[in-house]
């Protein structure tokens, strides 16, 4: 496994490739070994052979995307963090991508846990916040396509009821507006949502409170809209990601 990562090492520092000799010298292995390696990482799309040199193949190239995924999204969840402290409250990101509902990075505490997801967030976006926002932003084409897919049924007692009820919400909502909701998913929680305009997708960040601390829901979520424009930089990268 370490000649197999020395070799690959040795491919990295050579932005066009290099022969199997050099490889070998560089990572200090003899050349029947060095070829065993290569030839399997080859096989198994770490490396790609182009004329009679190597290069970091598929396989490699998704590993270190996994990688920079990883870290933008430690990022997000220190970022998240600060505000989660500020406010005293968690505090969500969330974005829409590929026509689903996705939870990017959520930061909490013991004292203050961040809601159950006990039905699944992707197929009650009608019935949270986070979703409400999302489908929010979207073209009437894509909201109803959503809503074809992920039709619209009671959570909660308090859940928007039918299809209509919740077209006719979403449309009424002002631009860059905080969405709330009051137990629509969760019985005993309250949660707001702000639109995020970073990169051309839609994303949200949001916060949820115990339904008797409900007073503090719109100062706290105030509060994190004025002042989110110095976490834009991170919040982009993940659109894209």
């Amino acid at each position: 496994m370490q000649r197999a990562l020395r070799l690959l090492e040795a491919v990295g520092s050579h932005r066009d490739g290099a022969p199997a000799k050099q490889l070998a010298r560089e990572a200090g292995l003899p050349l029947p070994t060095a070829y065993h390696l290569l030839r399997t990482l080859t096989h198994e799309g770490y490396l790609r052979r182009e004329n009679g040199v190597f290069v970091y193949g598929p396989a490699a190239e998704r590993l270190a995307g996994g990688g920079a995924l990883q870290n933008r999204r430690t990022s997000i969840v220190e970022s998240l963090a600060h505000w989660r402290d500020a406010i005293g409250a968690p505090v969500y990101f969330g974005i829409y991508r590929d026509g689903e509902i996705e939870i990017v990075a959520v930061s909490d505490t013991p004292d203050s846990p961040a809601v159950s997801e006990w039905a699944d967030f992707r197929e009650t976006a009608h019935a949270h916040a986070i979703g409400q926002c999302l489908l929010s932003q979207l073209d009437e084409k894509a909201r109803r396509d959503h809503l074809d897919r992920h039709p619209v049924r009671p959570v909660t007692c308090h859940s928007v009821r039918d299809r209509s009820t919740l077209l006719d919400r979403l449309a009424s909502m002002e631009r860059m507006q905080p969405v709330v909701e009051r137990e629509q998913y969760a019985l005993g929680t309250v949660c707001a949502a702000i639109p995020i305009t970073a990169g051309s997708g839609a994303a949200t960040m949001a916060i949820s409170l115990p339904a008797h601390q409900a007073g503090q829901l719109l100062p706290a979520v105030d509060r994190l809209r004025s002042e989110v424009g110095t976490l834009l930089r991170t919040l982009a990268f993940s659109i894209s990601i």
